[in-house]
């Protein structure tokens, strides 16, 4: 008669180690989860924009999904240092000036870092608009509103207190949310290019003149197989 094999029939060993073994893979398993979660959690980027040292001095840039973008303020060619930060602090990597048409730059890192979505349609002025930079004190934010004058050509915001006298935050990002006002949703509209003082029926106002999607397009151009498969990278600072 055929013998039937159960969870109690103990005078298996063969069965006996299979159970064994599959226990301590099981709990080794359980052991690794917590170290595998922290590992993950603290290469979270913590915002987009990234800062760009060049030959020429400093400016921010933008990590999307198709790549780092820059206005090449400072530089337009040669090695530069990006600072991008994550969860467990910043990281820098040095990578290498690529032109764009259209007064855009790139460049591309050794590792991948986590980036927003490009928003391609031009909302209209009057649309808020979140204003996202970097300086000595760290990360900034700040909301203003697009506003429109025709005799500019272009995207213009309400200038942000935070952007007045100060050059070394061109190339800050300004975001849109994504839909639902979350504010770790966000998709790229433009950059922040210049500052623009214009005579109104009250007074002289300066706003902030940005590149936006009729120019960012290009980069989509540019990198359209990004993000592309890429050999891992084995580095003592890379989880």
């Amino acid at each position: 008669m055929p013998t039937s094999v159960g969870l109690n029939n103990s005078t298996d060993p063969v069965i006996l180690s299979a159970f064994r073994a599959a226990g301590a893979w099981a709990f080794l398993a359980l052991l690794l989860i917590p170290l595998v979660c922290s590992c993950r959690g603290t290469r979270n980027l913590v915002d987009p924009i990234v800062q760009i040292q060049t030959s020429g001095g400093s400016e921010l840039g933008v990590t999307t999904d198709y790549g780092i973008v820059f206005l090449g303020r400072t530089a337009q060619a040669g090695e530069i240092e990006i600072t991008a930060w994550f969860g467990d602090g910043p990281s820098i990597e040095e990578s290498i000036i690529e032109p764009i048409t259209g007064g855009i730059f790139t460049a591309e890192t050794e590792i991948l870092l986590p980036a927003v979505p490009m928003l391609f349609d031009d909302p209209g002025p009057g649309a808020d608009v979140a204003v996202i930079g970097r300086n000595e004190e760290g990360s900034w934010r700040a909301i203003s509103r697009l506003v429109s004058d025709p005799r500019v050509y272009g995207l213009m915001i309400e200038m942000p207190e935070e952007l007045r006298g100060r050059d070394d935050q061109i190339g800050a990002g300004v975001f849109r949310y994504m839909g639902d006002d979350d504010p770790d949703r966000l998709q790229l509209l433009g950059l922040v290019s210049g500052r623009l003082r214009l005579s109104t029926n009250d007074g002289v106002k300066e706003y902030a003149t940005v590149v936006g999607p009729q120019v960012l397009w290009r980069l989509v151009t540019l990198r359209r197989h990004f993000p592309r498969r890429r050999p891992m990278v084995y580095r003592d600072d890379v989880l």
